[in-house]
């Protein structure tokens, strides 16, 4: 089916839209938003960048650090030392990837951040490794022993080395379940809980610098170096973690005010609160959102807001696939809620052009109904789902691009053939190349449209999309 403004207009002026279960708390927003301007200066590449720079340059000064502690005697020695300085130094950076400072966050997205936190716990890992072989193979050289019988001698007669023996086998723990095979047959609880021991190797392997590294203790600045290094590593955690959603939490009080039934599985969950107007929420970003009852508190799942944030109260809307999301359909009004973020930078901060395309497939048109009502200049919906039936708050998006002087295309049939390829999408977008582009959508649909894109041309810059992927 596909759904033009004209039949929109027309459908809209006859009064034929359905009335929603609980009307009195939609309404299409009116309040012109500031929107920023689009920029040709990447606030994605600024932040990356900035990443990179920071890395090469503390990679720069371990090893300014290493070579002034002086060589030693033995080479496979020295380079385990220097391997297990980098090897510090990644797992620093690691945690920063996963602190969820809002700055960052904002810039690259979780899902990117978290990726490239993946990355670089296989290179923490080699390292480690690395560090752990080499220095063990250069002190049985030197004693003329086998390498067990000299790993056990260093872990019990030097003072650190059990510990990092004990950090080690937790992160090869960690890297085993964070593999993709294994990452799929876990419930995501279950790999977060496993995940939360890399707090412990951390403090492990810093105490075992502090023991034996050489380096750490070679000159004070060495020393001030390292535990600078480590507090700003852990105080960002400690910050993005723990301090800023506490904080927003107690100020903002948040509590359910409304469940409302969409369909058969997706339901509509209405939050308030006190001062909402000064959550540094923005249309496209998810929540963390666990509800405090006694059965659920535990549990935090990440949804995206369906509709822009007024100040006056947020909304997330849910297809309930499991136990977990099922039980949303029975919340109370007036229960409590913590939620952690905003997070995501699937937001109108990055766009490029003036016009806009969003693609939106299944429950994924939820942070796309909030953009679209956030969005000023013309744009292109386009909803692809296998049946009518699928389309979640389609009622809402006829009035919203109606209001909006947008066009709304509604894609129905099953999976194959494409009817998102490259000259369909040409067909419904002429000017698609010249549009910025806003994909959310199911793994393999979401794939497809950024291939399609690519085959049109669409310039990378102007390609958003962004994948729910958590860490830690």
């Amino acid at each position: 089916m596909k759904v033009d403004r004209q039949e929109i207009d027309s459908s809209h002026r006859a009064g034929s839209k359905a009335p929603h279960p609980n009307e009195e708390l939609l309404s299409v927003t009116t309040v012109e938003r500031v929107q920023p301007p689009p920029t040709a200066i990447r606030p994605k590449v600024v932040a990356r960048t900035g990443l990179y720079a920071l890395l090469a340059a503390n990679a720069a000064v371990v090893t300014v650090f290493f070579l002034r502690a002086g060589p030693g005697s033995d080479t496979l020695i020295m380079l385990g030392r220097l391997a297990g300085l980098y090897g510090a130094l990644l797992m620093a950076f690691q945690l920063l990837l996963v602190a969820r400072l809002p700055w960052l966050d904002h810039r690259i997205g979780m899902d990117r951040l978290t990726s490239w936190h993946r990355w670089v716990g296989f290179g923490l890992l080699w390292t480690l490794l690395s560090h752990a072989l080499f220095i063990t193979l250069g002190y049985a050289g030197a004693a003329s022993a086998s390498f067990w019988d000299e790993l056990v001698e260093l872990a019990t007669t030097t003072e650190g080395v059990l510990r990092a023996i004990v950090a080690l086998a937790l992160i090869l723990v960690i890297g085993g379940v964070s593999a993709r095979f294994a990452r799929r047959r876990l419930a995501y609880e279950t790999w977060h809980f496993i995940h939360l021991y890399t707090y412990v190797a951390v403090v492990l392997a810093f105490t075992h610098q502090v023991a034996v590294g050489t380096t750490f203790t070679t000159s004070s600045a060495a020393t001030a170096y390292w535990w600078g290094l480590w507090g700003v590593a852990l105080g960002s955690v400690f910050l993005g973690r723990v301090v800023l959603p506490v904080r927003r939490n107690l100020r903002h009080q948040l509590r359910v005010s409304a469940v409302v039934p969409e369909s058969d599985n997706v339901v509509s969950i209405y939050v308030t609160g006190r001062d909402l107007d000064l959550l540094p929420a923005q249309a496209g970003q998810f929540f963390l959102w666990r509800f405090l009852t006694k059965d659920r508190w535990w549990q935090a799942n990440p949804f995206s807001l369906s509709a822009a944030p007024d100040g006056n109260r947020l909304r997330l809307t849910a297809k309930t696939a499991g136990d977990g999301t099922a039980a949303l359909r029975h919340l109370k009004v007036g229960t409590r809620v913590f939620a952690e973020g905003p997070y995501g930078a699937f937001t109108t901060l990055h766009r490029t052009r003036s016009e806009t395309l969003l693609v939106a497939g299944g429950v994924g048109i939820t942070p796309i109904r909030a953009l679209l009502e956030d969005l000023h200049d013309h744009v292109v919906l386009i909803y692809r789902v296998a049946t009518d039936r699928d389309a979640v708050l389609l009622d809402e998006l006829r009035e919203l691009a109606y209001a909006k002087d947008a066009e709304l295309h509604v894609v129905t049939g099953p999976a194959t053939p494409d009817k998102l390829a490259p000259r369909e999408l040409a067909r419904l977008v002429p000017d698609v190349a010249e549009r910025d582009v806003f994909v959310c959508g199911p793994p393999a649909m979401t794939s497809a449209v950024l291939r399609t894109l690519r085959d049109l041309g669409v310039p990378k810059p102007q390609i958003h999309c962004e994948r729910f992927s958590l860490a830690g």
